[in-house]
């Protein structure tokens, strides 16, 4: 018994082996298939014998036509659509018969019944189109049909308005690869005009081993310009060039996070708005952020007028810590009154009784750049003692970090802007005489940013925070921590004043007999009594002592006690009754630097000095010479706007050896300043400057 033998599927217009011919499919029915044959029109075959046949074979199949590309036809003229639809009509009923819009039931019309071969078809359509007074031979018709079938649609438009053309023309390769290596010896380099990218690709042209190459007429090396350097700011921006040129090449991926802390970023920048440091010195701040990027929570915002490596750290405090109320803040900003599950968080953490709508945070990993103040020595201490993974960008990467860094454009746009004093982006946005306005200090300044965190920020619609069932629906950075604080779960971590102490910055110095010497300051304590003159144990730091300071209050330090049991000793500065307000590094500097050679109670009274008469402000019988210079002011102004960020410590008492203050002698009269009057000289050239 013969095995039936049958094909995945027939199909018309496949071409078959059968009886010694072969033959083109022309219908296929339910019982019988119509095939081409040489001795008649066509012949009908039965499917059972069709495929018992011992020389049956399908040998080609034709592909199914494409989806047509619809898009293309938008940008085409309506009459060469209208074309291509006329021309559909007539193709669609030489390959079926009958055309589209025919009515069911309808008989094919002579020359196109059922068994007609398609080539008289073809010719029954040219004749009756030459008739109606379109003279088209069988060849074009049969042309259009083929590219019907490959191309849908569009294969019967007029292919001028498509035709696909070279991307630079007629432009040589050579001069396109010369422009392109202009464009990017200037990425890194300033900001220069078309002309002198078009002068360089002649110059790069001419070193080059290439053979002779016509330059292009000036205006169409412009336009190719245009073409190479669209959307790289190649005559535009350095810093947008520079940000474009180094982006990641490869495709953006999505760092996924499920509970609050587990990525947190850190970055800091210059905030656009002048800031009335003290005795009317105007200058800018910098802020340190971080943020959340589970819930876009902005965990901690400090401003300082530098920021340092114990800015970072103390941001790392204020992250664990709860944003108390503030006097003046409204009722419903307390997280009592917010979406915030404040009533179960009070049960694990009482700090959180009085506490602003803003949830504290504890890292699991923080994202930072190559800033000194973030790969310091300190930060990386600080983040070894709070259990926080540290994990730096790769260099020249902001993009690893995109969240801190559309925050801080937020919140120049969204919180700056608004004040007094805003600079703008550039100088190109700056305005006139900003220092005339009634600009806000250094910790009004601070306050205002932290209400505004806590009233805007944490109750804004964030666009990252979507629902991923109703994609419509953004959430808040509170109403997300909310949601993710119910499976992460909460844990508190409280920091003590000797947690405090941990997260400032470090040195190593040996304890002598008079005590310890940093920055040419000597600080001294009882308690430094068994360590003077003797080895810390530490061979890795050569038996020194770790020491921790505050850079913006030189008036204490705090010895790690090795030998003990790891407890801080504290040591007192020993002119630390010569100043009246406690100053850090960069008004000791400042003043260093004036008096190279001066001892280190010089340096204490000249210290002094600047910060006494900065607060006593401008004199109007001010001796001549002792006018406080600009850069005086700022460094003093500086000094008092940034508060110690260590625990208060307690006034130390004068010491005995110190010799105790003179009383200020009283002048009977100020006398003042006698200016004698020159000679006139009627030689003497009077424009020559004296």
């Amino acid at each position: 018994m013969s095995v039936l033998k049958r094909p995945q599927a027939l199909a018309v217009g496949q071409r078959v082996r059968f009886d010694g011919q072969i033959r083109g499919v022309l219908q296929v029915t339910a019982q019988a298939a119509v095939l081409d044959d040489a001795e008649m029109p066509h012949r009908v075959v039965a499917l059972l014998d069709l495929f018992e046949a011992a020389d049956f074979e399908i040998l080609f199949a034709p592909q199914r036509m494409p989806l047509p590309q619809v898009g293309l036809l938008d940008g085409l003229p309506p009459e060469a659509v209208k074309r291509a639809l006329w021309w559909e009509k007539h193709v669609l009923e030489v390959r079926h018969g009958l055309p589209p819009d025919a009515e069911p039931g309808t008989r094919p019309r002579p020359g196109y019944e059922p068994g007609t071969s398609l080539s008289v078809r073809q010719q029954a359509k040219a004749a009756e189109l030459t008739a109606a007074g379109h003279p088209i031979s069988a060849k074009t018709v049969a042309n259009h049909r083929r590219r019907y079938e490959a191309e849908g649609l569009v294969g019967l438009v007029d292919r001028r308005p498509i035709r696909k053309r070279n991307e630079f023309g007629s432009v040589p390769g050579p001069v396109v690869e010369a422009m392109r290596q202009a464009i990017g010896e200037g990425v890194d380099a300033s900001t220069r005009n078309a002309a002198y990218l078009i002068w360089r690709t002649r110059e790069i042209l001419h070193a080059s081993d290439v053979e002779s190459v016509d330059l292009p007429a000036r205006r169409t090396l412009y336009r190719l310009l245009a073409k190479l350097t669209a959307g790289t700011h190649a005559t535009g921006s350095a810093r947008t060039r520079r940000s474009v040129a180094h982006g990641a090449n490869a495709p953006f991926g999505e760092l996924t996070v499920s509970a609050p802390g587990e990525v947190m970023q850190i970055d800091s920048s210059p905030l656009d708005v002048m800031v009335r440091l003290d005795d009317g010195v105007v200058g800018k701040v910098e802020i340190t952020g971080m943020i959340d990027v589970a819930t876009r929570t902005l965990s901690a915002a400090v401003l300082r007028p530098t920021t340092k490596a114990v800015d970072a750290s103390v941001l790392l405090a204020r992250t664990v810590t709860p944003e108390l109320m503030r006097p003046g803040w409204v009722d419903a900003l307390k997280m009592s009154r917010s979406v915030l599950p404040h009533r179960r968080l009070l049960s694990l953490d009482e700090r959180l009784g009085h506490a602003a709508a803003k949830p504290v945070i504890v890292p699991e990993m923080i994202v930072c750049d190559h800033g000194k103040v973030f790969i310091s020595h300190n930060f990386r201490a600080s983040c070894r003692f709070l259990e926080i993974d540290f994990q730096p960008t790769h260099k020249g990467s902001p993009f690893q970090k995109g969240h801190i860094e559309k925050m801080l454009d937020t919140v120049a746009r969204g919180f700056a802007q608004f004040l007094p004093g805003f600079t703008g982006g550039s100088t190109e946005h700056r305005g006139r005489h900003l220092e005339r306005e009634n600009l806000w200090s250094l910790p009004e300044l601070q306050n205002l940013l932290d209400e505004w965190v806590v009233a805007k920020w944490q109750n804004r619609p964030h666009d990252g925070l979507r629902d991923p069932d109703h994609p419509g629906r953004l959430f808040t950075p509170n109403q997300k921590y909310a949601a993710l604080v119910e499976a992460s779960g909460y844990v508190p971590v409280a920091l003590s004043a000797d947690d405090y102490v941990e997260l400032l910055p470090a040195a190593w110095r040996a304890v002598n007999s008079y005590g310890i010497r940093i920055n040419n300051r000597t600080y001294d304590s009882p308690e430094l009594a068994p360590m003077r003159r003797r080895d810390s144990g530490v061979s890795a730091k050569r038996g020194l002592w770790e020491v921790h300071r505050d850079p913006y209050d030189v008036s204490y330090v705090w010895v790690r006690n090795h030998r003990g049991a790891g407890g801080w000793v504290k040591a007192t500065w020993k002119y630390l009754h010569r100043a009246a307000v406690p100053f850090g590094d960069l008004a000791w500097d400042h003043v260093s630097h004036r008096l190279p050679k001066a001892t280190e109670e010089e340096l204490a009274q000249a210290v002094t000095d600047l910060l006494t008469r900065a607060h006593a402000g401008p004199s109007k019988e001010k001796p001549r010479g002792a006018k406080e210079s600009k850069a005086e002011r700022r460094v003093a102004a500086r000094t008092r706007a940034v508060p110690a960020t260590a625990p208060p410590s307690e006034p130390v008492p004068q010491s005995k050896d110190d010799p105790a203050p003179e009383e200020p002698v009283q002048d009977e009269e100020t006398l003042a300043e006698v200016i004698p009057l020159g000679l006139f000289d009627p030689l003497e050239d009077p424009w020559k400057r004296p």
